[in-house]
């Protein structure tokens, strides 16, 4: 059989029979790449919407969120890895029907709809595409938290069902996002093309000596700040996690970086801190 190229990111793995991609969660099979994680859950909870976090969509609602395996990026600090960087841990097969019927069940509760979270959801795209389609038909919110790698055809057939993204911009140099595995190009044109079709936020991790300078926030933020100076930014503090056990990230640096981030933008949130 012939190699098949994977054409959801960037990275367009070329794959054998057989073989994962670099994301871990997507397969060939019989000549096709598939989505191998389609509906196995790993985390469910429900969240206040200001933890994904969301602060100017629907404040004080709950979002039923959902995780799975794998992810097209390699940060060593990741807070999720035990997910994130494992195709071997257990979960809950459940199909896109399930979903929508549990997050249902949790209106009473004050929930609005699903969030796609925890791991990188947009590797699991058919699966993701499938219950946002299944939650539109029940009126449900559906939410996508995201490192952004995703090629535009894909995100623009999605966007239609999809009512908020909270998307991370883990630094505004192309080298930073080589280290990591990613591609800021791609990155900041998902943040383009989201912000034109739904409500989007943005989360940057400060972590220390990697992305900590304050002429790349303020470079970040003029940027942001062309597509749309309301666009919220939550600007959070790193901890030991993973591969890198570094001290957490000065205060006092991202009270700086917080105040620099205001002279563009409306909306700057502390967030873990």
């Amino acid at each position: 059989m012939k190699n098949v190229v994977c054409d959801l990111c960037f990275h367009h793995c070329v794959l054998k029979e057989g073989q994962r991609g670099f994301c871990r969660a997507r397969i060939v099979k019989h000549g096709k790449i598939i989505c191998e994680n389609y509906g196995k859950i790993t985390s469910l909870a429900l969240d206040p919407i200001e933890k994904k976090p969301l602060r100017r969509f629907h404040p004080g609602s709950n979002i039923l969120s959902i995780g799975s395996y794998g992810c097209n990026m390699r940060c060593p600090f990741c807070q999720n890895h035990e997910i994130s960087m494992s195709e071997t841990i257990p979960y809950h097969p459940i199909s896109p029907a399930t979903l929508v019927e549990l997050a249902c069940a949790k209106r009473k509760d004050g929930n609005i709809g699903i969030a796609f979270t925890y791991n990188e959801p947009l590797i699991s795209y058919e699966y993701v595409f499938d219950c946002a389609v299944a939650a539109k038909a029940k009126d449900l919110a559906v939410v996508i938290v995201s490192n952004g790698m995703i090629e535009t055809t894909k995100l623009l057939a999605l966007l239609p069902y999809v009512d908020a993204m909270n998307i991370d911009l883990k630094g505004f140099q192309d080298n930073i996002y080589e280290e990591l595995a990613g591609n800021l190009e791609q990155v900041k044109e998902t943040i383009r093309c989201a912000a034109a079709h739904t409500h989007v936020e943005i989360t940057s991790l400060i972590v220390p000596r990697r992305n900590d300078a304050i002429a790349d926030m303020l470079k970040q933020c003029k940027w942001l700040a062309q597509i749309d100076a309301n666009i919220p930014l939550h600007i959070t503090r790193y901890f030991p996690h993973y591969h890198q056990l570094d001290a957490p990230t000065d205060i006092q640096l991202l009270e700086h970086l917080l105040q620099e981030a205001k002279q563009y933008l409306t909306y700057v949130y502390k967030g873990n801190w």
